[in-house]
């Protein structure tokens, strides 16, 4: 029996110290794959990504840069949409931030070697300019339910700080309970001394991100478009939403609008991931909603964005549980019990 399946490819901060030797451990039998992503690492005078993933150490401040992350999190993630069961019939792709790159690929959009060229270029140029930051706040309660009147009071202190001189602050990712800023410094550090801790950890500071989504990264768009040509692009084979929550239908826009989107468009304003995500469960009512690895920490944004709009009666973070218990509705392929619900047994190296 098949099941439908909205695939969900990850961002930045999914390849952690855990995470290494994810290739390794899962995808030992796409060496033809990972094979063809050294060549073009190498061939830039760059550690080769099967380098990177059987590294004996982790560092933070090595594995975070984005000349290392994104082709990291890239390659694990298509080699994950390539092991999916003969059963999932992917309906439809989307993906968080970094991750629109990667749904472009596995929609088709992009082949899996001109996928990881547009990775392994943005990454590398969003590293070398690396322009303001980012940081994540909650604005939701322990049960999962969105503080509309907080949110907007957190987004409108966003706003004031961004109109003051020299500071720059703006909402780059809407992330489920989660809203994602991004700035320079000062905007930034405006933020963290308005607003309290929360949870011991809040606000945080991510790690070697730069001001991702804004209009600070117009350089980094404009030397993405002069580096990545039009014809890397194509018509996907499979429906895709997008930053905006728009839906990408097969056969019904052109390679030149994709590349303009992806390499302008969706570098310089807010990535709304919450809306992708209810975007697509709206207009594709799948079985289930596939995230696939590195990482699992995406998967508690995609059951938030479901539960703001009462998913199938879920109203909260108990009822989500409660169903994850019974009939599981989000699969993380990097979770080991959870992926062996949607993939072909791997192959380890």
């Amino acid at each position: 029996m098949t099941r439908t399946a909205v695939l969900i490819c990850p961002g930045r901060g999914t390849y952690n110290k855990a995470e290494l030797g994810y290739l390794a451990r899962h995808h030992g039998d796409k060496q033809a794959l990972i094979g063809g992503f050294d060549a073009q690492r190498m061939a830039a005078g760059q550690e080769s990504v099967t380098e990177l993933d059987t590294a004996g150490r982790y560092s933070v401040s090595k594995y975070s840069r984005g000349d290392v992350a994104s082709p990291l999190i890239y390659a694990s993630a298509i080699a994950d949409v390539q092991s999916l069961a003969g059963d999932i019939d992917v309906v439809a792709v989307t993906g968080n931030s970094m991750g629109w790159y990667i749904a472009l690929a596995a929609a088709g959009a992009l082949s899996p070697d001109a996928g990881f060229e547009v990775v392994n270029t943005m990454g590398q140029l969003m590293q070398e300019q690396l322009i303001g930051g980012q940081l994540v706040y909650p604005c939701q309660g322990d049960d999962w339910q969105l503080d509309l009147r907080r949110k907007a009071e957190l987004l409108r202190m966003a706003r004031d700080i961004n109109a003051l001189p020299n500071h720059d602050l703006s909402l780059s990712i809407d992330l489920g309970g989660m809203i994602v800023l991004a700035g320079n410094d000062n905007g930034l550090v405006a933020f963290e001394q308005a607003v309290p801790v929360m949870q011991d950890r809040f606000p945080m500071r991510l790690a070697n991100h730069a001001a991702f989504h804004t209009a600070l990264q117009a350089p980094v768009a404009a030397a993405g478009r002069a580096k990545l040509p039009v014809d890397l692009f194509q018509n996907p084979m499979r429906p895709m939403v997008d930053g905006r929550g728009h839906i990408w239908w097969p056969d019904a826009n052109t390679g030149q609008d994709l590349w303009a989107y992806t390499l302008n468009t969706q570098v310089v304003e807010t990535y709304d991931f919450t809306r992708s995500v209810q975007s697509a469960a709206r207009e594709f009512a799948p079985d289930l909603f596939i995230v696939t690895g590195p990482g699992t920490t995406l998967g508690g944004a995609v059951a938030q964005s479901l539960v703001q709009i009462n998913w199938q009666g879920l109203g909260g973070k108990a009822d989500f549980k409660a169903r994850q218990a019974e009939d599981p509705l989000v699969i993380s392929m990097a979770d080991p019990v959870q992926r062996a619900l949607v993939a072909e047994q791997g192959v380890a190296s």
